[in-house]
């Protein structure tokens, strides 16, 4: 996305600048359970539903586009009995609350290496995706079986599968030809990345896309994150002075 203008926008005169996307890194959950006493499952259902508070209040926001970190490359290597319990529940939410998002107008897409799920899981994301491809209330990317350096190489080996076959001159390569390789092709880039846990770092989430984003690293954990959590960091994002490697003038 061109960088030369800030996409935040505000609904009228004097009001707060609204980020056009924010992403989301969803952290916490196991660590709410563990905290209660819990099965570490309990904490991803109550991850769900933060993740259904945090999708209502950017629509209500008037953000356009939201990106949760769900499921990463990296955490295929949890236990065997967590990653059931995250793909059941994947599961459970793609057979449940696709109506429900399609009657609040929104768009639901995946970005990741979704040839890791079974084929019953691959049909229920094509589906959802279908069911909701006419949406246009606010943009929801659900990041699953996704990492940062994966998608980055995976564009630069198609970008030189293109140059091999004559489609593409390297020596004309720029930025944005490079995005349209990417998983987020066609998406703007993020203004707003949100951390919960205290955690302060991106972990191999969205490398390229963020390179212009504010951040704000909440300390609540994933599960007690609500609408009031969302509207602090979309306050905090009013204040930032966004210049984008330039001077002020």
């Amino acid at each position: 996305m061109d960088g030369s203008a800030d996409p935040a926008r505000g609904s009228g005169t004097g009001q707060r600048p609204v980020p056009c996307h924010v992403a989301i890194i969803m952290d916490g959950n196991r660590r709410w359970a563990e905290a209660r006493g819990l099965p570490v499952a309990l904490g991803h259902r109550a991850g769900a539903e933060a993740l259904r508070r945090a999708i209502r209040a950017a629509g209500e926001a008037g953000v356009q586009w939201l990106t949760v970190f769900a499921f990463s490359s990296e955490n295929w290597r949890r236990p065997a009995e967590e990653v059931q319990e995250l793909t059941g529940l994947l599961r459970f939410y793609l057979n449940h609350e696709v109506k429900a998002l399609a009657k609040e107008g929104v768009r639901l897409r995946v970005i990741g290496d979704r040839c890791r799920f079974g084929e019953e899981l691959r049909a229920l994301i094509e589906r959802a995706e279908a069911d909701t491809a006419s949406k246009t209330r606010l943009n929801l990317n659900v990041a699953l079986s996704y990492g940062a350096r994966d998608e980055i190489l995976a564009a630069a080996r198609a970008v030189a599968e293109a140059a091999k076959r004559g489609a593409l001159d390297p020596a004309a390569l720029d930025e944005a030809t490079f995005e349209g390789f990417l998983a987020t092709a066609g998406m703007p880039d993020p203004d707003l990345i949100i951390r919960t846990s205290g955690e302060q770092r991106l972990s191999n989430f969205l490398l390229w896309q963020a390179a212009y984003a504010e951040f704000a690293f909440l300390p609540v954990l994933w599960p007690d994150f609500d609408a009031e959590q969302f509207n602090a960091a979309l306050e905090s994002f009013a204040t930032r002075d966004r210049r984008y490697g330039a001077r002020n003038p």
